[in-house]
């Protein structure tokens, strides 16, 4: 049964909007009136797959630049949206990936460094067997575009490189975690180099505020302001590898696996490589 017409309805009859110029003309537009609510109760409405269907990232600094890269290629071919919220692999304060899940933040996907990762699966908040590793970087050096290169070929020369930096910065994540508490020590130097250092990140290299920045390489190709020294010696060298998984009660976990997939696939390696990294993954 279709929806009542004007002429069903009984105070729209012909002769009572016959019965005066300007009652015609007020029964004309109730009239319009309620055939266009009628029109509006039939049709769907209509809202974006991409509103519905938003995957959140939570990713390290190390991933970000190769993730920002292949987003727009995965929402073009999936019709999905992806939401990018940044977060530290290890370390203290509040915004590390752990803290940030731990005090509610949502998100469906972490990507960070692999010690990370172990540390917040020993945590339960991963989906079992949801993890891949999906590329590996090295450290390197930058300093402020135009300013001369350091000497940092072998390990006596980079040594030498830290002691005469008037100021130095690196990540307070992983490999940040590793030249304070190892190699710094290790080349017994940590007494004049600590002292002298910061987190501060290759942006203030940029603004001339820090010498120099170490840091994956990941971190320090394609910054404006700066220019890329190069790799640290084979034997002081820290090799971070970053990985992926899926955050355990995600209410996305199709969506989530269907990027996840294509974080590991020969699609997304120009991107990973055009970053500083090396792909680890490859599902077809």
């Amino acid at each position: 049964m279709g929806s009542p017409g004007p002429a069903d309805i009984p105070y729209l009859r012909k002769a009572d909007m016959m019965a005066s110029p300007q009652k015609g003309k007020m029964m004309t537009g109730f009239r319009t009136f309620l055939t266009a609510a009628a029109l509006a109760l039939s049709v769907p409405v209509i809202i974006p797959q991409n509103a519905l269907a938003q995957v959140k990232v939570m990713t390290s600094g190390g991933f970000a630049a190769p993730l920002r890269e292949m987003l727009p290629e995965f929402e073009k071919s999936s019709g999905l949206s992806v939401e990018v919220i940044l977060g530290k692999s290890q370390g203290g304060g509040p915004d590390t990936i752990s803290a940030q899940l731990s005090r509610g933040v949502a998100a469906d996907i972490v990507i960070l460094s692999r010690e990370g990762l172990n540390d917040l699966i020993s945590e339960n908040r991963i989906a079992a067997h949801s993890d891949i590793d999906l590329a590996k970087t090295p450290l390197g050096m930058a300093v402020r575009a135009g300013a001369p290169k350091p000497d940092i070929g072998t390990v006596e020369a980079f040594k030498n490189t830290l002691l005469h930096a008037k100021s130095i910065t690196y990540p307070s994540s992983t490999t940040g975690i590793y030249m304070a508490t190892k190699l710094f020590p290790r080349l017994g130097i940590a007494g004049e180099v600590l002292p002298k250092s910061s987190n501060a990140g290759v942006a203030a290299v940029a603004k001339g505020d820090i010498e120099i920045a170490i840091q994956p390489v990941s971190e320090l190709l394609h910054v404006p302001g700066t220019d890329f020294v190069g790799t640290l010696p084979p034997e002081v060298q820290y090799i971070s590898v970053f990985s992926a998984a899926l955050v355990a009660g995600s209410a996305k976990n199709n969506e989530a696996r269907k990027l996840i997939t294509f974080l590991g696939s020969a699609q997304a390696k120009g991107s990973i490589r055009n970053s500083g990294m090396e792909p680890l993954t490859s599902h077809e």
